[in-house]
């Protein structure tokens, strides 16, 4: 006799992916990691052959030869990019074509991380890391969620969005169009420069790659801290942001006047500022009384893993036992 894979788990960021083949009684037979998923950037089929590539590896580690055709059960993928249903149908679509399961559901990466930190599909999570997106699901199936594909569609906030912010405004500090903030200072501290005509020059001209964007977000939370009204409103505005994406998904679901778990997830979140994360726990309060707030230490693919036994039907001591193994 040969392995039966029930789910094939997939979670797949910008920047990794990982795999994870689960055993009809919730166990854990292999697991793998790939790199990232950009569909935008390189088109379908390359990405799809990144993740054939963490497949093909998890496959390998199978404790036996898999049992027989259709002994590998469902894929569940949740990916990043997967923005829109429209986008999430098309995905699923090849890799229906690919031949990796007897079947296919494909959801945006959000969705994993709100179902790993849930005991059933009901929640709603929000996701602050390079972008900001919110998600949620009840047991029926329904769901809520935004676009979350930048500023067209009403976005604001995420760990890029925040670096452009600050460099916005200390810009407009040293230059005399804006008002003081010490960020014109420590942003181009962290680069060793001593202005913001050199920071500006230097992304300009690509001697500081853009893509080092991200790592003034941090030096932002620190100058909120040490009291500068600018950076501060800054963390202020993106606190307000976050509890308008999950009191209106709440809302969506009928949720807001109930106990419901709300997540925060992704690398700005996940960081514990105090300064954000109290005030977002604090204005959520007044927006849904109910809501409870923690932050999502479990990693996704188990949250993939779990939306894969929720189709498939598997007994609640099968999501427990798979639960105990990322415990």
């Amino acid at each position: 006799m040969g392995v039966n894979v029930s789910v094939v788990a997939v979670d797949a960021g910008n920047s990794k992916t990982d795999v994870a083949l689960i055993g009809e009684d919730g166990t854990v037979l292999s697991t793998a990691r790939g790199g990232g998923f950009q569909p935008p950037y390189v088109g379908v089929e390359a990405a799809l052959d990144v993740l054939a590539g963490a497949l093909d590896e998890a496959f390998a580690a199978l404790p036996g030869p898999v049992g027989s055709v259709g002994s590998v059960g469902h894929v569940s993928a949740c990916l990043a990019n997967a923005d829109l249903p429209v986008e999430e149908a098309e995905l699923a679509e090849a890799l229906e074509a690919r031949g990796w399961g007897t079947s296919v559901q494909v959801r945006n990466d959000t969705f994993a991380i709100l179902r790993a930190g849930v005991d059933e599909p009901r929640g709603v999570a929000v996701v602050c890391g390079a972008g900001i997106n919110c998600v949620g699901m009840v047991p029926d199936g329904r769901t809520a969620r935004f676009p979350a594909i930048g500023r067209i569609s009403g976005d604001w906030g995420g760990g890029a969005g925040l670096a452009e912010e600050a460099l916005w405004f200390a810009a407009r500090a040293e230059d005399g169009r804006g008002e003081p903030t010490e960020l014109a200072r420590v942003l181009p501290g962290h680069f060793g420069l001593d202005s913001m005509y050199a920071l500006i020059e230097a992304l300009h001209r690509g001697t500081i790659p853009l893509t080092r964007r991200h790592e003034l977000t941090p030096v932002l939370f620190a100058t909120a801290v040490a009291g500068d009204p600018v950076a501060g409103a800054l963390v202020e505005r993106l606190a307000q942001e976050v509890v308008a994406m999950a009191s209106v998904a709440l809302t969506r679901l009928g949720l807001l006047e109930e106990e419901a778990p709300v997540l925060l997830g992704g690398s700005v979140l996940a960081a514990r500022h105090p300064q954000l994360n109290d005030r977002i726990a604090e204005l959520l309060s007044a927006r849904a009384p109910k809501a409870v707030v923690r932050v999502v230490s479990e990693p996704p693919v188990l949250g993939a893993a779990l939306l894969g036994l929720d189709v498939t039907g598997a007994a609640p001591e099968v999501h427990r036992r798979l639960r105990e193994q990322y415990a």
